[in-house]
């Protein structure tokens, strides 16, 4: 039996959320509401969901290829072949979404599944045709499509080229995205170009654990960001010369981070910390988003000298040149942000001569053994980092304005899922607080995700879903968790009145 909440059970998770003392400190609950037209959403990611790998025109992408490969790398040995099936049964996860109450639904769009062979020379009509009927359930029910272009499933042909180390894949990416703007772009009104390209780089072409398992970290992935923060541009270029007055629509960019937290109070530690926040978020955010554009000073600084020590001619970090910082900078509508969690951040000098991404910063990060943890390794419980976070983004770049993307937490698959739920309340409390008690810009919120899902290199060892999928039932059932209950009374609170006293 799928349980049921309450407002009682509400104020009880409220409770082991964090709501302690007659003062606000940093752990403790504020009761309170969002901005009227505050919006509510949930996530999925193509790959993840949607099965019918090679079904009806789809072509093959680089996590098909990579699953399908002997030592596919993947935890469980599983595949996104079916996944959750969504393809035939996303009529199911609209229910999901209406019934959690929703505003909008942030999906991807399968590159391969509409260009199978990645290039605009070849349109699978029954790839459209799928996007055009996802879109059209979530309008007729009431819920706003936001769609993501690139969710890290790059076309294999491409990648035989030389994926996102090819410059060539600019321009081929700005016809996939005319193609997308033009086929759906009268009924969706929000974009996002790139969802979270430090994961596509730094996992999938520096450290090789992630498709297409390029290995050359501190070299590879900066030239695979690179393209795709030019990529990113040429999308935002092309709606706005030419989709933006007829269509009345936004385009940004969903980039992930974590909160970086001085381990101690040393400068050495302080600026540590700073430099990694650079490293990661300003890599991609600082030449979207700040007054100057390119890379972050800091940045270019430090791999161009450990770069010198390695006996590299020139910086392995790549150089934009004027002309492009100008055309990069300023393209985004709106900061998509990913967060999950936190890490502590000191100085450290890695030793040897090797390049490595992390070796350029002259940082390590760790976990504080206190914070609890979850099924993933990487993700500890840390919701005083997410309201620091949106605070250091607010400050950074001038009060963007702000849309969370993904945030979520990963258990085994339970249904009674009480620490996912304290998870989503604490998490939302904080950004809360950054809204109502910082002033940071922030419009929205996004779960992660409303159905469990292929988890990449995890595979099915790790659920986020709100609702899970029972993948051993050849027909993917779907079933509420206690979360997605929780999350549900949020949403129709708009955030977290307080009791009424009796």
């Amino acid at each position: 039996m799928t349980p049921t909440v309450s407002k009682w059970c509400l104020a009880l998770v409220l409770l082991v959320a964090g709501r302690c003392g007659p003062t606000l400190a940093q752990d403790d609950f504020l009761y309170g509401t969002f901005p009227d037209g505050f919006i509510w959403g949930a996530a999925t990611a193509a790959y993840q969901i949607e099965g019918a790998w090679n079904e009806n025109g789809k072509g093959e992408n680089i996590w098909d290829f990579m699953t399908h490969a002997y030592d596919g790398g993947i935890s469980d040995n599983s595949t996104g072949d079916i996944a959750a099936d969504s393809y035939n049964k996303y009529l199911d996860d609209v229910a999901a979404l209406k019934e959690t109450g929703v505003n909008f639904y942030r999906f991807s769009i399968s590159w391969s599944r509409i260009l199978p062979t990645g290039r605009i020379d070849q349109i699978n009509q029954d790839g459209i045709n799928y996007y055009n009927n996802v879109i059209n359930a979530l309008l007729d029910n009431g819920i706003t499509p936001l769609v993501t272009l690139y969710h890290w499933d790059l076309p294999q042909p491409l990648q035989e080229i030389g994926g996102w180390l090819n410059e060539e894949v600019v321009d081929i990416f700005g016809d996939y995205a005319n193609l997308a703007f033009s086929s759906f772009g009268d009924r969706v009104k929000s974009w996002i170009t790139f969802n979270e390209p430090w994961v596509q780089s730094v996992l999938g072409y520096g450290y090789g654990g992630n498709a297409p398992r390029i290995v050359g970290s501190g070299q590879t992935d900066y030239i695979a960001a690179h393209n795709q923060i030019k990529s990113h541009a040429r999308a935002w270029h092309i709606y706005d010369d030419n989709y933006r007055a007829t269509q009345n629509g936004e385009i940004g960019i969903t980039l992930d981070s974590g909160w970086s937290e001085p381990k101690t109070q040393s400068a050495a530690d302080i600026e540590a910390a700073e430099r990694n926040m650079q490293f990661k978020l300003g890599w991609f955010a600082h030449p979207i988003f700040s007054v100057d554009g390119d890379y972050p000073p800091v940045m270019k600084e430090y791999v161009a000298r450990h770069s010198a020590e390695e006996g590299f001619p020139v910086s392995r970090l790549p150089e934009f040149g004027q002309t492009w910082v100008d055309y990069i900078k300023g393209t985004s509508d709106f900061f998509g942000l990913n967060h999950y969690t936190s890490a502590l951040a000191e100085y450290s000098v890695w030793e040897g001569n090797w390049t490595s991404y992390d070796k350029d910063q002259d940082v390590s990060t760790s976990a504080d053994p206190s914070w609890p943890s979850s099924a993933a390794p990487w993700l500890k419980v840390v919701p005083w980092g997410f309201r620091k976070l949106v605070n250091w983004i607010n400050n950074e770049y001038n009060g963007v304005r702000l849309l969370v993307t993904e945030n979520g937490y990963a258990d085994l698959g339970e249904i009674n899922d009480v620490d996912r739920a304290n998870y989503y309340t604490s998490y939302i409390n904080e950004l809360m607080k950054a809204i109502n008690l910082d002033g940071c810009n922030i419009y929205g919120y996004t779960a992660w995700s409303i159905i469990d899902n292929f988890e990449w290199a995890a595979g099915y060892s790790q659920k986020f879903g709100l609702y899970s999928v029972d993948f051993n039932d050849p027909a993917r059932p779907r079933s509420r968790k206690y979360s997605a209950q929780v999350y549900a009374q949020i949403i129709a609170d708009n955030g977290f009145p307080a009791p009424a006293e009796n």
